[in-house]
């Protein structure tokens, strides 16, 4: 079993105003649980970190990748970075979906980084990874 999880399955995970939170926690807890992989980019680490230290407490938000680091470390967590060949991928999927301006530059790199390792499931609110019509599914 593999999932990526999205900035906002992340930011939903940790911050326990999130509208979501219970939902996101109890999926990601079961999806430990069943011995799943979960993956990121460097990218959504990126916009995650930044996140975090703009709607947490500095502490809640040093806590947060302090979590983070581990859940790497104890290799749950695979770090995927974004590479030249991933990013010109990604270039090539902005091109192609001239149709949705909206979607994130990020967003398409998590696209290229789930289709190159063959996941579907993205733990994301984000509507656009349904819509691109390359397979992914929302949870939870």
């Amino acid at each position: 079993m593999k999932l990526f999880i999205d900035t906002w399955g992340w930011l939903e995970l940790r911050d326990k105003r999130g509208a979501r939170h219970q939902d996101v926690k109890r999926h990601y807890v079961d999806f430990q649980h069943q011995g799943g992989l979960a993956y990121t980019s460097d990218y959504v680490l990126d916009e995650t970190i930044t996140h975090l230290f703009n709607r947490l407490h500095f502490k809640a938000a040093e806590e947060s990748v302090e979590t983070l680091q581990q859940a790497i470390s104890s290799g749950f967590l695979r770090l995927e970075w974004i590479t030249e060949a991933r990013f010109e991928q990604a270039l090539k999927l902005r091109r192609k979906f001239d149709d949705k301006p909206r979607i994130s530059f990020t967003d398409l790199t998590s696209m290229v980084v789930m289709s190159e390792l063959g996941i579907i499931d993205v733990l994301t609110e984000d509507n656009h990874f349904a819509q691109v019509g390359l397979g992914f599914n929302k949870v939870p």
